[in-house]
């Protein structure tokens, strides 16, 4: 009979969704520049139970993956407040990274997770330059100012420096995997640091999340049927000015190609 007089919760929920650290001139994607306020803002609702944060990205920046990751840490911390994500399509490379700022991981059984590793890729273009009798011009001051110089022969030091680069930020990413989920990886560190990437329900079995279910349910299921959900995500808005002259329609189409091609390391 008292039911009409019980409160009802609330929980914050943010929405991460794009490539990390797409820094075209449309700002497609995520950054920690972009999505600061918002964050801030969903952890200071004080009245919410938790923060809610689906994410939905193929990865993308190291660095603004980490300081996206931090921040909803710090924030957590700051506020006493529960973070429980939400993996969507992808939550891959750094959408993974930012995944384990959360207190508990949930996904769909068809999501993809994982991909817990480093990747760099470009185009070599020696031997077409030569064919149709392109002179390469370089100068530089500093003589590895020219690495890895897609118009240049690889160099076998140069790769070595590379790989050097690369093993420092895959074991930061370790670092924060290990962190986040502990004792809950049920699996070799060669077999989940590999970069290989598994679907929701792989992914629970390896204790890369906790468990199988949307935003929608899960937080139904922890605060009630009554649970109100409060929005937060960045606008939109800007897509139709942005797209109001012919040069703005190639450097939107162009920043398109570049982010679908991250995308489609995982089939979307």
């Amino acid at each position: 009979m008292f039911s009409f007089f019980k409160k009802k919760k609330i929980v914050a929920h943010l929405k991460l969704s794009g490539v990390i650290g797409n820094s075209g001139k449309f700002k497609q994607g995520i950054d920690f520049a972009g999505q600061e306020d918002l964050i801030k803002k969903a952890f200071s609702l004080k009245k919410a139970s938790c923060v809610a944060v689906s994410v939905n990205s193929p990865g993308g920046s190291p660095v603004q993956s980490h300081l996206i990751y931090s921040y909803i840490r710090q924030q957590a911390k700051k506020n006493k407040k529960k973070v429980i994500v939400f993996a969507e399509d992808v939550a891959a490379s750094g959408g993974y990274l930012i995944s384990c700022a959360g207190d508990e991981i949930y996904a769909n059984s068809s999501s993809i997770i994982g991909s817990i590793g480093v990747i760099y890729s470009s185009f070599g273009f020696t031997e077409l330059i030569k064919k149709i009798g392109i002179d390469r011009r370089v100068h530089t001051a500093g003589k590895n100012k020219s690495t890895l110089d897609p118009f240049l022969e690889e160099k076998k030091e140069d790769i070595e420096r590379l790989k050097n680069i690369q093993l420092d930020l895959h074991n930061d990413f370790i670092k924060v995997v290990e962190k986040s989920r502990g004792s809950k990886l049920k699996k070799s560190e060669t077999e989940l640091f590999s970069g290989e990437f598994w679907s929701g329900s792989k992914a629970k079995n390896l204790g890369l999340i906790d468990g199988i279910g949307n935003a929608h349910e899960v937080l139904k299921e922890k605060f009630g049927e009554e649970v109100i959900i409060k929005k937060f995500e960045k606008s939109k808005g800007w897509l139709s000015q942005k797209l109001s002259s012919s040069n703005n329609q190639v450097d939107y189409f162009a920043s398109t190609l570049e982010e679908r091609s991250i995308w489609q390391r995982y089939g979307f």
